[in-house]
This record gives structure tokens, sequence and C-alpha cells, in this order.
């Protein structure tokens, strides 16, 4: 079962692993975008650890709902309120319950992947976060792996690289967005690999992930 500290530290996780590549973010920002990914979310996350420190939710979906709030008023940009959808959502989809099962975790990521969609009008191979956070919540939800769903991500990051964006700002360049990674989608997998992280150091006995939490 995942409590409110396992989504707390996930956030946290998350956090850290934007600090850490906060430039790199930034460098494939500069190829496609506004060069300000990085920094964005870099002040974003930080931002949200420090909330959550300092009043802590006492559920799941609190957490979650409260991290989007807070995304979206401290990053500026489509970032904001694209992650902001995303996690609020998601956190309203797990409800008022103390712990949630993986399962629940599952069918509340759709939620919020779809709720992005709807917000963005993008779908699948546009090389937008959603290439990285469709396969991964399809992942997730058909093997109940954290580790699955981090390899997944990471794969869709990757394969942006060769697509045409045709949402967001990278899509005014039309085929001169060919050969960049996306940074949304690079970030997406990065929340990924945090929730992977997470679940890793909690061990697989409390997720409930068939041992692959931290692969």
């Amino acid at each position: 079962m995942l409590d409110a500290e396992f989504f707390r530290r996930w956030m946290s996780a998350m956090a850290a692993a934007v600090d850490r590549e906060a430039d790199r973010l930034t460098e494939l920002d500069s190829a496609i975008g506004d060069a300000d990914h990085g920094s964005n979310l870099q002040r974003g996350f930080a931002a949200v650890a420090a909330t959550l420190e300092k009043e802590p939710p006492g559920t799941p979906g609190a957490v979650l709902a409260l991290a989007g709030r807070q995304l979206i008023s401290t990053v500026g940009g489509a970032s904001g309120p694209l992650y902001g959808t995303l996690l609020r959502r998601t956190g309203k989809a797990l409800g008022d319950e103390g712990e949630v099962t993986p399962e629940q975790l599952a069918e509340a990521l759709r939620a919020g992947v779809d709720a992005v969609a709807q917000l963005g009008g993008a779908k699948a191979g546009d090389k937008t976060m959603l290439d990285a956070l469709i396969p991964a919540a399809g992942a997730l939800a058909e093997s109940l792996s954290f580790g699955a769903a981090r390899a997944a991500a990471d794969e869709g990051a990757l394969a942006t690289v060769p697509l045409q964006a045709r949402k967001g700002r990278a899509s005014y360049l039309g085929e001169r967005s060919i050969g960049h990674q996306d940074p949304g989608a690079t970030s997406s997998a990065l929340l990924i690999g945090a929730l992977a992280d997470t679940a890793g150091t909690a061990g697989a006995a409390d997720t409930g992930d068939a041992g692959e939490a931290g692969a």
C-alpha cells in the first residue's frame, strides 16, 4: 500500500531529479523551445518540496493535489498548467483514502494523463510530454511494475527524436523540430523515474511491485 509519505517522497525525488537535470532540460528546450524548461521546473518542484515539507497533507490524493496547485502558481509557460493538471487530476482520482494500491495509482495516473491530453489537445506522436506519459501509464496498468513504467517512459522520450512536433512551441519550427528530443517528454520520464526510485526505496513488499520497483 502507498501512503501520503510515499507520495511526498515521490515529489521530493522529482525535485532532486529536476535539480540534477535542469541544465540538460534547458539545453533540449533551447533547440526547439524557449530555453526555460529546466529552470521553470526546477523552481516549481523546489516550491512543491518546500510546501509539502511545511504543510504535509495526510492522504496521497491531497499530496498530489497540493503539488499540482503549487506548480500552476509557480511555473511559467505551458509546463505549469500541464504538470499541474497531471498531478491534480491524478490526486482527484485517488480520492480521500489514506492509502492506495498500485492498481489505484495506475488507474489514477491514466486519468491524469487523459486530462493533460484534453488540456493540450495533443496525442501520442505529437512530440510532447504525452509520448512519455502514455506508454508509462500503460505499462504501469498492465504490469503494476514501476520499473516497467520507467523503462516505457524513457523509451517514449527517446522516440521523440525523429518526430516532427505538432503541438506547442516546437510545432512552429515544422521540420526543423526533427532530430531533437522533446524536453517535456524528457522531464515526464524523470517524473516516472522518480516514482520508480521511490518505490525501490520503499521496497517491493511495501508497494506491491513484483520485484522491479527499482529496476
